[in-house]
């Protein structure tokens, strides 16, 4: 047999996201790095040092999204950028992965939908933890717990970008300019899980707890399903140390923690002995979507992919619907 065909993957954005995704894409074994995208060339190849010497330098999107040497590209620019990053490399011909939040608004969203099947190719967004074992677990163990009376999903952390605010600036990840916020940055993880396990709610309340730059800082989200509640706690500007939980009549499956699942355990009701539902995690959980988009366009999955597409519509129109609730409203609205 010859040697395995790995997919060409470029990245736009040199960060630690970004570090993590390269990292989780080779373990994976479906994707090679082959272009580097930054604002200056020095960047770039300061960047593409550490993964060897066969990639490509860019900073000019237009170049590089009609360059041969990628089939597909991860997108981790600043929020606010990424509708017109990613349409250009779609445009192109171009499989594209970007990372959570994908888009501003749902309009954008349905836009790029449409140029990724013009194009003959595939745009998701890279919501790592829904692709993790430990979640296909969490899917699969759910009636467990009987009759849903509820949940409540955690996922607070403070920001070292809010020290930032705190002295007067206004970093990317907490302006309206970018399509900031603890909605949009952290808040997106447990509406994901919500919307992944339960689908979508019939009803959304947000309380939100908005700073000067006009996005909100934390709050708390309730979604009504009819017969139960899911209660979810976000924030980017404290840290909670609760886990997660679903309960219902005959137990709770408890969640520790909502994103790269350590301990998945079914505690029920009339005093059972525990049931310890998770595998051992991994060094880096971003194999596990690297490699699920990989499936998705080696085989040509349209079934998979239109799931997935589905889930991140659903998602990102209850995070429009909740930011404007509360009259949060990016420039990319106006």
């Amino acid at each position: 047999m010859g040697e395995r065909i790995m997919l060409k993957l470029g990245i736009v954005g040199t960060n630690w996201i970004t570090d993590s995704f390269i990292d989780g894409a080779t373990r994976s074994g479906e994707w090679e790095l082959r272009a580097v995208y930054s604002r200056t060339m020095e960047k770039a190849a300061d960047f593409a040092k550490k993964y060897g010497a066969t990639q490509e330098l860019f900073t000019d999107i237009g170049s590089m999204a009609l360059s041969d040497a990628i089939d597909g590209v991860y997108i981790a620019s600043p929020n606010g950028l990424h509708f017109e990053h990613a349409l250009q490399f779609l445009k192109s011909g171009k499989h594209v992965i970007v990372e959570k939040p994908i888009f501003s608004t749902v309009r954008e969203l349905s836009e790029a939908h449409q140029v990724a099947k013009e194009n003959d190719v595939f745009l998701f967004e890279a919501a790592r933890h829904i692709q993790e074992p430990n979640f296909k677990i969490l899917q699969e163990n759910l009636g467990k717990v009987g009759k849903l009376h509820g949940a409540t999903l955690a996922y607070m952390k403070y920001s070292s970008r809010y020290d930032q605010v705190l002295s007067g600036q206004e970093p990317n990840i907490f302006s309206l300019h970018f399509s900031g916020g603890s909605l949009t940055d952290l808040g997106v993880y447990p509406l994901y899980s919500a919307v992944a396990l339960f689908g979508e709610p019939k009803a959304a309340h947000y309380f939100a707890t908005k700073m000067r730059t006009g996005v909100d800082a934390n709050g708390p989200i309730i979604l009504e399903y009819g017969d139960f509640n899911v209660t979810i706690i976000q924030g980017k500007n404290s840290t909670s140390f609760l886990n997660s939980e679903i309960y219902g009549e005959k137990g709770t499956l408890l969640i520790e923690p909502l994103t790269s699942i350590e301990k998945l355990s079914f505690h029920g009701n009339h005093g059972e002995e525990v049931l310890e539902l998770a595998e051992p995690i991994v060094e880096n959980d971003m194999q596990f979507e690297a490699g699920r988009f990989a499936k998705i366009i080696e085989k040509k999955d349209q079934s998979a992919y239109e799931a997935l597409r589905d889930l991140s519509i659903q998602v990102l129109k209850l995070s429009n619907e909740l930011r404007h609730q509360n009259d949060i409203y990016f420039d990319a609205e106006k």
